[in-house]
């Protein structure tokens, strides 16, 4: 008799869609193997060229380039070796400068806030 599929065990179509996610997003039209780059400055600069780029995007550039980036650190998880999370990291901060926001731990000027 055979086995009975553990119903805790997403089945491998499940377990996949974060990587078509990253691969074939609807949003922007990533370059392939962006976020295995190790130029925290490169990675920012071709997020940003894809998101100003998309005409599918649902927000506006800087959002969907930072949620695509942060969603790729999400869900490697434990998997994303350290150094490789520390580069995708500082890209964060380069991508927030490239789009003339505060870097993280930066506050916005006192004339920015509303």
């Amino acid at each position: 008799m055979a086995p009975s599929p553990n119903p805790n065990r997403p089945s491998d179509k499940q377990e996949r869609w974060s990587q078509r996610v990253t691969q074939d997003s609807n949003a922007l039209d990533l370059a392939p193997g962006v976020f295995t780059w190790d130029d925290p400055r490169a990675i920012a600069q071709s997020l940003k060229a894809s998101a100003e780029a998309s005409q599918r995007r649902k927000s506006m550039p800087f959002r969907s380039a930072m949620s695509m980036l942060t969603f790729y650190i999400n869900r490697a998880g434990s998997q994303l070796p350290a150094e490789q999370r520390a580069c995708l990291e500082a890209a964060k901060n380069e991508l927030r400068a490239l789009f003339d926001r505060p870097r993280q731990g930066e506050s916005l000027p006192a004339r920015s806030r509303k």
